[in-house]
């Protein structure tokens, strides 16, 4: 039994590590295996508040996730994609108050042995929309939250992790 729980928690604290939260919502009444192409909505990516070199990797990536999935840009789409972003300012309060304490050695949460941790981040959201060329309506969208890096191997490797679970939702199942 023992020798079953060290890889089911090795597992759980690995799946754990990642930064990046996903979800996403669709219109349940779409049939998704009709879509074969797809074209960037260029007016919508155009308003996306982030660098062009930022747009640049986003593009990159979810064009590589839709092509690996099947689907193939054309001029003619029957989906146009679009993305935007939003960042806030994450802060985490942590309060370490441990030890022995208490006035006869009794209880816990006496603050001796311990403090507070403030930790400040920048998280920065990515939101995917994936339009019906045709209706113009939105039938799927996906979004990714995390912390935003400013070193540019490290911006390009989470760009990728970010689409690519961003899209691993799509199609719905």
């Amino acid at each position: 039994m023992k020798t079953l729980l060290i890889p089911i928690f090795a597992l759980l604290l690995f799946a754990s590590c990642s930064s990046v939260r996903v979800a996403s919502d669709y219109d349940t009444s779409v049939n998704f295996n009709n879509y074969t192409t797809y074209a960037f909505f260029k007016p919508g990516i155009d308003k996306a508040e982030v660098s062009d070199l930022d747009k640049r990797r986003i593009l990159r990536a979810i064009d590589a996730n839709l092509s690996a999935k099947g689907l193939q840009k054309s001029e003619t789409p029957s989906l146009l994609i679009s993305f935007f972003t939003k960042a806030k300012e994450r802060v985490d309060v942590y309060q370490n108050h441990y030890g022995w304490g208490g006035y006869w050695g009794w209880g816990w949460g006496h603050p001796w042995g311990g403090g507070t941790t403030v930790s400040k981040t920048t998280e920065g959201t990515l939101y995917i929309d994936i339009i019906d060329a045709k209706t113009n309506e939105l039938i799927w969208q996906g979004i990714g939250t995390a912390p935003l890096s400013r070193n540019m191997e490290k911006k390009e490797a989470m760009i990728q992790e970010v689409v690519s679970k961003i899209l691993e939702r799509y199609p719905p199942k």
